[in-house]
């Protein structure tokens, strides 16, 4: 049985350096050039909040929604962790960057041929039995990389190591359902722009039912229409952080 791998990223290390972009651009043959905010060429991004920096990245989900919602199987959950996306096999429909509860898929707009595109926690380099190019990259550890328990015993080993440093929580220990990049922080998670309100149930329960009746849509719309209820109740929030209209190919290129 494959061992599940995650990062482990503490926010009171951080330095906002931005190395872990770096790496993650170059490992992933992305344009040169600091984004600060997640993009088609930027798999992960820093967020300053009063001087201390959260790193954005695909969470790889253990439920993955955008799994649960993709009607053509773009998407899929590996046994050791990382959540991965099949260009080949995408449709477009983009009911994946609706439902993700961290609003983390990016669409290539302005593309002729475009793309779904997030971090895939450098599948490539897992199988070579390296780490992430972003965990390597960091100089301070801030992330690490590893085995998923062996990260959340090192957390908890640290918040006991020095009590009243960290908030008392993993961000991503069980948050929808656990998730495979973790996070300590020194101040309230919601200070730094998570969702502290997501629960601890995985979200895919009604959209995976929906989905799996897409064939008799005719027949069943009355049944999906309860299992989309939270795809479409997401749009507004999407469309907040992608913007309601297509950016040209000058905006892509913005950095």
């Amino acid at each position: 049985m494959a061992q599940k791998k995650a990062l482990l990223i503490d926010i009171s290390m951080c330095i906002g350096c931005n190395a872990c972009q770096g790496g993650c651009k170059e490992a992933n043959h992305l344009p040169e050039g600091e984004e600060k905010r997640l993009s088609p060429t930027a798999f992960t991004a820093l967020e300053e909040h009063d001087g201390k920096w959260a790193r954005r990245l695909c969470q790889h989900c253990e439920t993955p929604t955008c799994v649960s919602v993709c009607p053509v199987g773009a998407f899929t959950k590996t046994a050791d962790g990382p959540v991965l996306y099949d260009a080949e096999k995408c449709i477009g429909c983009r009911y994946c960057m609706q439902a993700c509860p961290f609003r983390v898929p990016r669409y290539e707009w302005s593309s002729t041929h475009p793309r779904v595109q997030k971090c895939i926690f450098c599948y490539s380099r897992l199988a070579q039995g390296k780490q992430t190019a972003c965990a390597e990259a960091c100089p301070t550890g801030a992330t690490k990389f590893g085995l998923r328990d062996d990260l959340i015993a090192e957390a908890h080993k640290r918040m006991d190591a020095e009590p009243g440093k960290y908030v008392s929580k993993i961000f991503g220990q069980e948050d929808v359902g656990g998730t495979s990049v973790l996070y300590l922080s020194p101040v309230p998670f919601e200070q730094m722009g998570f969702d502290v309100k997501l629960g601890t149930e995985p979200m895919p329960d009604l959209t995976a039912n929906a989905m799996e009746k897409i064939p008799n849509v005719v027949t069943v719309g009355g049944v999906m229409l309860g299992g989309i209820w939270w795809i479409t109740k997401r749009r507004e929030e999407v469309e907040k952080h992608e913007g309601s209209h297509k950016p040209t190919p000058k905006n892509q290129d913005q950095k």
